[in-house]
């Protein structure tokens, strides 16, 4: 019993389609499975999370993306954010950081009785103390980090200075404390070796590397549900669908996935009139108004069938309103005939192992992490190096126009080769995996935890005088 333990989960945003939505909810089902408590506490939920009780699931709404306090400063202290971005001298900085440090110190409060009231023994951050998408949610989670010695895992998905609308802002010096701490005390967690090795050069800590993985167990296949996806959005039983099975946000960088999908279409006439062109998330956090036009008139302009599904599109099954069916990203891919992957960066890369799963064929660039990380198992992909024009479009060459139509008239040949690529990715990234890695996390990290839940019993006793 001793080992078990209470894990406080906290994040801005979860049950969505986001890459952290979809990895935590593989964290609680591993650490639940291993027989510790799972509670969340989020700023908003997109849908209820299937494996956690409902009781255990809490909202707190000021650490939540896009609250008003969260606009508000974005709005004052990241001036890729704002069409007019105020001019801020250093006393009217210091000011705004006042008002955080006090905002973020009555959330903290509010966490605190969370973490008393449910006797929970640590605390994960995801990715709260990486991106500044939640300043106040941040600040509290330093604070009862720091200051308030509750253990605390901090698990990095991306960090603030790879996103050039944040890399520019007023508060260098507060990100830099807080995104990420480096107190002793504290545990962090990258998913690759690159992230690793930066916070080794940035901040001096040694954080574990836990890679993205997939249930490679639960086969991504058509089934009775996902068979009506073609029907549903008329598409024919022929129609070559190639996806792209992300969000609508620029470092995904679409207009490439296009332009190589009509250097498909034009060089392969045949395959063209069949193809059509699906993305299934939606637009996402990196609010850009003018991206989504800018996809649409392109794929006008190549007479490429586009369909944007993001809003049949869930983390869950389910039927909407108006009675159609709502399918997950996995019944996107169990419909796909080959997968377009084409970022500019990546913190490790989702949607490639949910395509690798779905056994599907890739055409990826190779991206950081890829090349350092992903590449080296072993995997075969259509790989397009991440070199671009003066004009920053990434240079297309025949030989990934032709890999493709090879793939998409050469069955067994796709078969055998998305084959494996599975078990490769199964012996990677799987689940097993992911729980030989929480376990050496957990164990490694005890001692601080039963540590930090003497302090939480301690300080729910009342003292006397």
């Amino acid at each position: 019993m001793d080992n078990n333990f209470k894990i406080g989960i906290i994040s801005g945003r979860l049950g969505d389609v986001d890459g952290v939505s979809l990895e935590v909810n593989k964290w609680i089902h591993i650490l639940s499975n291993l027989g510790h408590t799972i509670i969340t506490i989020a700023g908003k939920y997109a849908n209820k999370l299937e494996n956690t009780p409902l009781q255990n699931q809490f909202t707190l709404d000021k650490i939540r993306f896009d609250s008003p306090e969260q606009r508000h400063y974005e709005k004052l202290l990241f001036p890729h954010l704002s069409k007019n971005p105020p001019h801020l001298n250093g006393g009217m900085k210091q000011r705004i950081i006042d008002e955080l440090s006090t905002a973020g110190n009555e959330v903290a409060n509010k966490l605190f009785e969370y973490i008393q009231d449910n006797n929970i023994d640590v605390i994960i951050a995801q990715n709260t103390n990486a991106m500044p998408m939640t300043l106040i949610g941040a600040l509290a989670v330093y604070e009862l980090a720091t200051e308030r010695r509750v253990a605390t895992i901090f698990h990095h998905h991306d960090f603030w200075w790879e996103r050039s609308r944040f890399s520019q802002n007023h508060i260098e010096s507060l990100l830099t404390r807080i995104m990420p701490p480096a107190d002793l005390g504290t545990e962090h967690i990258v998913l690759s070796s690159y992230a690793a090795h930066i916070l080794r050069s940035l901040k001096r800590v040694h954080p574990e590397v836990i890679p993205n993985c997939e249930d490679f167990e639960n086969l991504t296949v058509l089934d009775d549900y996902n068979r009506e996806f073609r029907n549903d959005f008329g598409l024919k039983e022929d129609d070559i669908l190639i996806v792209q099975p992300t969000r609508i946000i620029r470092r995904k960088r679409i207009e490439d996935s296009l332009e190589l999908v009509g250097k498909l279409m034009q060089k392969y006439p045949d395959l063209g009139r069949k193809v059509h062109y699906i993305v299934s998330l939606y637009q996402g956090d990196e609010s850009d108004v003018n991206y989504i036009e800018e996809i649409k008139n392109l794929a006008r302009k190549k007479d490429i069938p586009l369909h944007l599904i993001s809003k049949r599109v869930s983390s869950v099954r389910r039927v909407n309103n108006n009675g159609e069916r709502i399918y997950t990203n996995r019944d996107v891919l169990a419909n796909a005939d080959i997968v377009t992957y084409l970022p500019v960066w990546e913190g490790f890369g989702n949607a490639l192992l949910e395509t690798i799963s779905a056994k599907k064929p890739l055409v990826t660039t190779t991206y950081l992490v890829y090349k350092t990380d992903i590449k080296v198992t072993g995997l075969k992909n259509v790989e397009i190096r991440d070199l671009y024009d003066k004009d920053g479009k990434l240079l297309i060459p025949d030989q990934a126009v032709d890999e493709i139509y090879y793939l998409l008239t050469h069955p067994k040949e796709k078969e055998e080769i998305t084959n494996k690529n599975f078990i490769i990715a199964q012996k990677e990234f799987s689940f097993d995996t992911l729980r030989t890695s929480l376990k050496n996390v957990l164990s490694d990290y005890a001692d601080e935890i039963r540590a930090s839940r003497k302090r939480i019993i301690k300080s729910k006793i009342p003292y006397s005088v």
